[in-house]
């Protein structure tokens, strides 16, 4: 059932995070309410994936905090973050199964990996997690005989081994048919509510994902531009959840990387070249 704790599972406070002279993320504060499905969405760069690895205690916040729990994780021990680390569960972009090891070898691998468990209590596991995801029937095949739409199931599987207190998913859509995409997306939701999970996924989905999702964060150049229900999301007028929400080509985030102007790189003389030839190319057709 799922939790009562009325503490977010996860929040950032303030938290700035950059690589080098890059800023990713400026004074950032997001909460992650348990038991929700939460979206954190945005364009390319925004540091959605960066907000996982600072849950996960990958990477540490230069500023604010990060906490799981209500621990900050930036001020764990080595042993604390790994006790941590063992109440979530990960889902990368593509599944990341290891490719010698067959399904059921991959489930099993956290279970020996983080448990003194007996092999036959292993098996009864592991084969329950593959029936929870559809694929008991595909136990013995190696990751280059199934599908794409298959071998992440299979990593879903292995990310609910250790029955973990929520899972993130890093683009779990992304290549996926409709039919694998529509399967996934089901999953996520069915596996939330029936375990009591809290749920946290990185997509660009748009409309699978608002179907799905109970929260939708929309991230900026390093800021959060909205943050509420789909439908509130929707409704912003925030110029760049706007143009996110409806795939369109003009708005803030431009379509050309900052850079020297057409002058500097090519002259007065080559930017009238080159129109003169777009032109008679146009002329052309």
């Amino acid at each position: 059932m799922p939790s009562t704790d009325s503490t977010p599972l996860a929040e950032l406070r303030n938290v700035t995070f950059g690589y080098g002279d890059r800023t990713i993320l400026r004074d950032v504060s997001l909460t992650i309410p348990r038991g929700k499905v939460t979206a954190l969405m945005g364009a390319s760069g925004g540091g959605k994936t960066t907000i996982l690895r600072l849950i996960g205690g990958q990477v540490r916040a230069q500023s604010g905090e990060v906490l799981v729990g209500g621990q900050d994780v930036g001020a764990m021990s080595q042993a604390q973050l790994y006790a941590a680390r063992r109440r979530m569960g990960m889902l990368f972009q593509f599944g990341a199964l290891f490719t010698d090891m067959s399904v059921f070898e991959n489930v099993a691998f956290p279970l020996r990996e983080h448990t003194d468990l007996a092999e036959p209590l292993i098996r009864d596991i592991v084969l329950m997690k593959l029936q929870a995801v559809g694929l008991r029937g595909a136990r013995d095949l190696m990751p280059s005989q199934i599908s794409g739409g298959m071998a992440r199931r299979v990593a879903l599987a292995r990310a609910i081994a250790l029955d973990p207190e929520f899972i993130m998913y890093d683009e779990p859509f992304a290549g996926l048919d409709p039919i694998s995409l529509g399967t996934s997306a089901q999953l996520i939701r069915e596996l939330n509510d029936a375990m009591g999970l809290t749920t946290i996924i990185v997509s660009h989905d748009v409309e699978e994902t608002f179907k799905l999702a109970d929260q939708v964060i929309i991230l900026g150049p390093g800021v959060v531009a909205a943050q509420g229900s789909p439908d509130e999301v929707r409704a912003s007028t925030d110029p760049l959840v706007h143009q996110f929400v409806g795939a369109l080509p003009q708005g803030p985030v431009p379509f050309h990387v900052p850079g020297p102007s057409m002058e500097e790189d090519f002259g007065a003389a080559g930017i009238g070249a080159a129109g003169s030839g777009a032109a008679a190319r146009k002329g052309g057709r």
